[in-house]
């Protein structure tokens, strides 16, 4: 993980390099499209949910994403992936922080969570919220150009600092919710599964 001042020291490198980021063409990547998604991921069937509005899909900027839900032993699990094949124009990634709450959900609590990625473990970002008697736990994090990230502030020192050096400022974002049916924990531990055999899948469309 980042330290703190890691991260103000690359947000000063990409601070000092933005003109000329700015100039720079985007290196393409091969990649495949989200809607190749495998609709079964080890046991987790998929179906594709309702497509966002264009209004919606103009607000987040994104060139390319998949919605859908994944039940396995009878607990759902929505997932949205989301892709940027360019962030140098304003076209940046949003928190579900941000998003959430506008769609009326409040926070509980939120923290960190790690989750095991073959013979390591990524740190990612967990958070409880509640509308009315409906609870929910959320995981997301960013990916692309070779890394997993939590932090926003860590994902957004990454994306210049690799803009400066290779060319690329394509990434991802990873959300996946589940609800609260007997415990947070219990919906966390099913997350925390299902995301472990996602993670192994992703790099084919989040490289």
């Amino acid at each position: 993980m980042l330290t703190r001042a890691l991260i103000v020291a690359l947000l000063l490198v990409g601070a000092g390099t933005a003109v000329h980021v700015a100039t720079v063409r985007e290196v393409p990547v091969t990649r495949a499209a989200l809607t190749t998604l495998p609709l079964d991921i080890d046991g987790w069937q998929g179906r594709d949910a309702a497509p966002f509005a264009d209004d919606i899909v103009a607000t987040l900027g994104v060139d390319d994403y998949v919605n859908r839900q994944y039940i396995r032993n009878g607990m759902p699990i929505a997932v949205y992936v989301g892709y940027y094949a360019s962030q140098r124009s304003g076209d940046t990634i949003h928190s579900p922080q941000n998003c959430l709450p506008g769609a009326g959900w409040l926070p509980v609590s939120s923290g960190v969570h790690r989750i095991a990625l073959g013979d390591s473990t990524v740190t990612v970002n967990r958070y409880e919220i509640a509308k009315g008697i409906n609870r929910q736990v959320v995981l997301y994090w960013y990916q692309g150009r070779g890394r997993v990230v939590a932090g926003e502030y860590a994902n957004k020192a990454w994306l210049m600092l690799d803009a400066a050096r290779y060319g690329r400022s394509s990434g991802g974002l990873v959300r996946l919710i589940g609800p609260v049916v007997t415990t947070p924990d219990a919906a966390l531990a099913e997350l925390s599964s299902f995301a472990e055999r996602l993670l192994p899948v992703l790099p084919e469309y989040l490289p």
